[in-house]
């Protein structure tokens, strides 16, 4: 790592640098290992607050910050990236915030990666990315297709009751209802996790296999596979805890 707590502190400033020093040191091991120091969804959210002297960075696509990005974040994608770095400020001591998709996305590093070696010496990274701040509802600038009506698609219980049966490993089975409802009964081999945090606790869902929510009739699962779209997961599925009921198959408990 090129960067020291000491550095940081001179470059943005004491008083900026007391509100992250304790997560810097927290997070020193992995800091080490991802090369930035990784900043929580709370700790962006206070500097956005505290109107701090930074520069919020969207290392998404053009086409994926139109959609819907932080407020006040500019886009630098990487492979736009010797035009869109015009944006970055002159000042190299300025902090510099990047963040993309989530935990599992790659983009945030690698476009910090690009701009370290302009001279730029105070780097984060926001990791939990653009998912986990929609998840909290806090502001977002949106484009006309945001929020747009999609068509999921969906295992019927007898095909998922096939998988079951024959230990496929290439799935993972979400319930995405509340823990009290799982606890009541859930499809056999499901895991829980609610759809209002799945966003922050994706960093569990493998991105190499299927990926199978549900909830009792639809909607939460729906908003969570809206979520896993996000995220970029490219094998989601949907189905029903109702229609797996009527179906007469087991239910765990």
């Amino acid at each position: 790592m090129t960067r020291t707590l000491h550095g940081l502190a001179k470059n943005v400033g004491i008083i900026a640098f007391a509100s992250i020093a304790a997560v810097l040191v927290s997070l020193a091991s992995a800091q080490a290992a991802a090369d930035f120091p990784v900043i929580s969804t709370d700790e962006l959210k206070n500097y956005v607050d505290q109107k701090e002297n930074m520069v919020l960075v969207d290392a998404r696509t053009p086409q994926e910050y139109r959609a819907a990005h932080i407020k006040g974040a500019i886009n630098i994608p990487e492979k736009e990236f010797d035009e869109a770095a015009k944006q970055l400020p002159a000042d190299r001591k300025t902090l510099l915030i990047f963040y993309c998709n989530g935990v599992k996305c790659g983009k945030s590093k690698r476009v910090a990666q690009k701009v370290e070696p302009l001279g730029y010496t105070a780097i984060l990274i926001y990791k939990e990315g653009i998912p986990v701040w929609e998840e909290r509802n806090l502001p977002l600038v949106t484009g006309s297709g945001y929020g747009k009506k999609i068509e999921t698609t969906k295992f019927k219980p007898g095909e998922l009751d096939a998988l079951i049966k024959a230990k496929d490993p290439d799935y993972v089975l979400v319930d995405v209802r509340d823990e009290a409802e799982f606890k009541e009964g859930h499809i056999p081999t499901s895991i829980n996790i609610p759809a209002e945090t799945l966003s922050a606790k994706s960093g569990i869902l493998p991105k190499e296999k299927k990926i199978i929510v549900y909830c009792n009739t639809g909607s939460r699962s729906y908003l969570a596979y809206k979520k896993l779209i996000g995220l970029a997961y490219p094998k989601i599925y949907q189905t029903l805890f109702a229609d797996w009921k009527e179906a007469g198959l087991p239910v765990s408990k």
